[in-house]
């Protein structure tokens, strides 16, 4: 898959594609249909090659970072997903304030038409573009007479809520991660360096991995939870293990402010995970975040985490 950073990357001998746009934040079973049905455009019309237009940053980081959403993937963790679902290039914008001012008319002219020499457009059905969002799929429909594409608008998927990112903040923000899996397709993850703690699991008993939550990103609601750790680089890349894993700021013990994912390989101590990249994904709540009277209170506890996690995950 090409991945262009820049519309001067595009090959200038770029034939006809077929092209879908969005944030495409998460990739998840809405985006997904999406692009399945873009592929299938393609080949009615006779196209090669699907490409998805997407923004980095965020338009909202830009217009209103004071109400920019939290990232549910950054680019790269969406890079790969988007090819398993059909996408064979990938033009990534730079959003900027003079983005953000262009008509929806130059948006078609510039990225539609001028670069991506369009033959069929596929959106989502409450897709809208340019300057506050004056371009909607009726003005896309009408561009498309004038220079030679289809529009296809795909209606939402979902029951009685729509998937969208939205929903799946959502539910990450009320610790629902079983409804977060079920829109995205997957268990939600979120992936980072394993940064050096203050060593207090491994004093417990339960050694874990502390990923910071990086600014910006999407993690779920303070509690325990139960999922999985995958190494994602070095010599056992790809390896996972079942993990009770704890999200908030440890309240039992005074000091901790800095919000943190800490995941505790089941049966594993040997494990030497700093500085490495990890994934860790969310597959069932098990608590909410508690601050214990006692270390004792807080050890018993953790074994019940990690009992009720072997069980949830078959570990």
């Amino acid at each position: 898959m090409r991945v262009w950073r820049e519309l001067s990357e595009v090959p200038t001998d770029l034939g006809r594609t077929a092209v879908t746009i969005g944030n495409f934040d998460g990739m998840h079973l809405g985006h997904q249909h999406v692009v399945r049905r873009a592929r299938e455009v393609a080949d009615t019309v006779g196209v090669d090659r699907v490409v998805a237009v997407t923004f980095a940053p965020h338009p909202m980081a830009v217009l209103r970072p004071e109400h920019a959403p939290a990232m549910l993937s950054t680019v790269e963790q969406r890079l790969p997903m988007m090819e398993a679902a059909g996408v064979d290039d990938v033009l990534v914008i730079p959003f900027s304030r003079e983005i953000a001012a262009w008509t929806p008319d130059e948006f078609i002219d510039r990225i539609l038409v001028g670069a991506l020499h369009a033959r069929a457009v596929v959106v989502g059905a409450n897709f809208r573009f340019g300057n506050r969002a004056a371009g909607d799929c009726n003005l896309l429909r009408r561009a498309g007479l004038e220079h030679d594409f289809v529009l296809e608008e795909v209606t939402l998927d979902g029951g009685p809520q729509v998937w969208s990112s939205t929903y799946v903040r959502t539910c990450l923000a009320a610790g629902d991660v079983t409804g977060a899996a079920e829109a995205l397709g997957r268990p939600f993850a979120t992936r980072g360096v394993v940064a050096r703690g203050d060593a207090r699991g491994r004093e417990l008993g339960y050694p874990t991995a502390n990923v910071p939550v990086a600014p910006g990103a999407a993690a779920p609601a303070d509690g325990v939870y139960a999922g999985w750790l995958t190494v994602a680089d070095g010599p056992d890349a790809g390896v996972t293990h079942p993990a009770a894993i704890s999200v908030g700021t440890n309240p039992t013990f005074d000091g901790d402010r800095e919000r943190r994912v800490e995941a505790y390989v089941l049966d594993r101590t040997d494990l030497d995970l700093y500085d490495r990249e990890v994934e860790v994904a969310f597959v069932e709540r098990l608590r909410g975040m508690v601050r214990f009277a006692s270390v004792e209170a807080l050890l018993e506890a953790m074994a019940d985490d990690v009992a009720r996690t072997r069980s949830i995950v078959g570990a």
